[in-house]
């Protein structure tokens, strides 16, 4: 108990000197429940999906427009919710206002990692750099906000039985963003993942995740469930009892990702009762109710107007009224001393596929070393034609083996450069074809202009396979991110005796 409070107190002072002046207290996770790191209260999710968008426009960024947070998050803090959870965000733009209007309204931000130009895609899931890197970067705009949450690393990748290879995918960016995490930020960000409802693989999914070593395990487990639709239905007729007894013995929290079917409008949220009362209490860390503003699929709590301005919808008032009478307490994190054991992985059978082995790390710096040594690579117009690098890379395998830019999740093997971007691959074996088939002959390497030559900077690729990347400079502090953890405690036992604490407490 006085590890943490006084990691708390100087956890809070190393920000103050580092410039960052924290609003909220990050929030901090103890066997199955979530708490304030600081208070020691146990924290329920009262959330809502935050993905403001127009079809016409096309993805937009909604921490990035400070004029939209300022309108909507004071809304959302009269709504009585204390978290957003947003699906997509663009690394290279600033979120510092948005940020800090979240933080003046009281409210954390869940945010997923993956975006659609950049996800593992369940029907043909690979995981490469441009995946890697886009993670990486979004890790480093959003780890040194204190009301950061935490990170989705997938929401609902695999969806049934036949797409389950691909969760062997998730589970390796997963591992990679955990190591990430704890080499690059002063604070333990906890991971998660968003599963579907199905029936047939949800029990595989929740287990999955929450099996093996501590660094390929998920810190808590949201699910997308929209089982109670109107008020007829009830928390045992609903299939939320159900799931409730499905994680009964898990042993991280867990949560609603999404809720609030709208088979019945205007919804009037009859499940919010059970989910913030005793039904769901024991064993629920709360909800994310779907979603903010109108859109197509007609789950919007208010409407943005042509002019930017904002409309209540009958389902801010109705969730408004429901929420208004449910305070759960929970219970003291010195007070809570449960623990659950992990779950044990499911067999590999016909309908659950990924392999144990899980995929390499990606490496930019190995497939850049790779490319260096090349005589042969892709053209210019090959690289700008995006969409057809998969069919050039089809035609070429079909000329010669591309066992080392391929993956299979399935039997767990990965080629050594089978993270490496589409156009990466291509150029290794437009070179694998020009030296072994075409003995370098020069009219080998065109490939119908899609193909040129290149003098290479090394003779050979030996040892590019194993070339690693270097954590990013912390985009908040600008110190180096890789090893200051030494530095950070250092600090903090500075700061101790400036204080007075016993350096034993930490």
């Amino acid at each position: 108990m006085v590890k943490l409070v006084v990691s708390s107190i100087l956890n809070l002072a190393l920000s103050l000197v580092l410039g960052q002046a924290w609003a909220l207290n990050p929030i901090s996770i103890k066997g199955t429940k979530f708490f304030d790191s600081v208070t020691q209260d146990q924290f329920f999710i009262k959330g809502v999906a935050y993905q403001p968008r127009s079809l016409a426009a096309g993805f937009t960024d909604p921490l990035s427009k400070p004029a939209d947070c300022k309108r909507d998050f004071p809304l959302m803090k009269d709504l009585g919710l204390n978290t957003i959870r947003v699906y997509q965000v663009d690394p290279s733009l600033k979120h510092d206002d948005c940020m800090k209007a979240l933080e003046d309204a009281g409210i954390y931000l869940i945010l997923d990692l993956m975006v659609p130009k950049h996800s593992i895609v369940r029907n043909n899931p690979e995981y490469d750099i441009n995946i890697w890197n886009n993670v990486r970067s979004t890790i480093d705009a959003f780890e040194g906000y204190s009301n950061t949450l935490g990170f989705f690393v997938g929401n609902e990748v695999t969806n049934d039985n036949k797409t389950t290879v691909a969760s062997g995918y998730v589970k390796a960016m997963l591992r990679d963003t955990k190591n990430y995490i704890a080499s690059t930020s002063s604070r333990k960000i906890p991971v998660g993942y968003a599963n579907n409802d199905d029936p047939d693989i949800r029990l595989q999914i929740q287990s999955y995740f929450n099996c093996g070593k501590d660094e390929e395990r998920i810190d808590f487990f949201g699910i997308n469930l929209y089982e109670w639709c109107g008020a007829s239905t009830t928390y045992n007729t609903s299939g939320y009892a159900e799931r409730t007894k499905d994680i009964a013995s898990y042993s991280i929290p867990v949560f609603l990702s999404e809720f609030g079917c709208n088979s019945v409008t205007p919804r009037t949220f009859p499940e919010v009762k059970s989910i913030f009362g005793p039904d769901m209490t024991d064993n629920w860390s709360g909800g994310v109710v779907y979603e903010w503003s109108q859109e197509d699929n007609n789950y919007g709590l208010v409407q943005v107007k042509p002019d930017n301005t904002i409309s209540l919808m009958p389902d801010y008032t109705n969730l408004k009224t429901t929420l208004s009478l449910l305070h759960p307490t929970g219970v003291k994190m010195s007070a809570f001393k449960e623990t659950r054991p992990i779950s044990t992985c499911p067999a590999i059978t016909p309908t659950w596929e990924p392999s144990e082995k899980l995929a390499p790390t990606p490496s930019s710096a190995a497939c850049d070393c790779m490319m260096s040594s090349l005589n042969c690579v892709a053209s210019d117009q090959a690289v700008a034609t995006t969409e057809s690098l998969g069919t050039l890379l089809n035609t070429v395998c079909g000329m010669t083996s591309c066992d080392d830019i391929s993956s299979n999740g399935k039997t767990g093997v990965y080629g050594k450069y089978s993270f490496c971007s589409p156009a990466q691959k291509l150029s290794y074996m437009y070179n694998a074809y020009y030296t072994n088939i075409g003995k370098k002959a020069a009219a080998t390497c065109n490939f119908n202009g899609m193909a040129k030559l290149q003098v290479a900077a090394k003779s050979s690729d030996q040892g590019c396979s194993s070339a690693k990347d270097t954590p990013n400079l912390d985009s908040k502090t600008g110190m180096s991110n890789a090893g200051d953890q030494a530095k950070s405690d250092s600090f903090m036992v500075a700061l101790a005796v400036l204080l007075g604490v016993s350096v034993l407490a930490i």
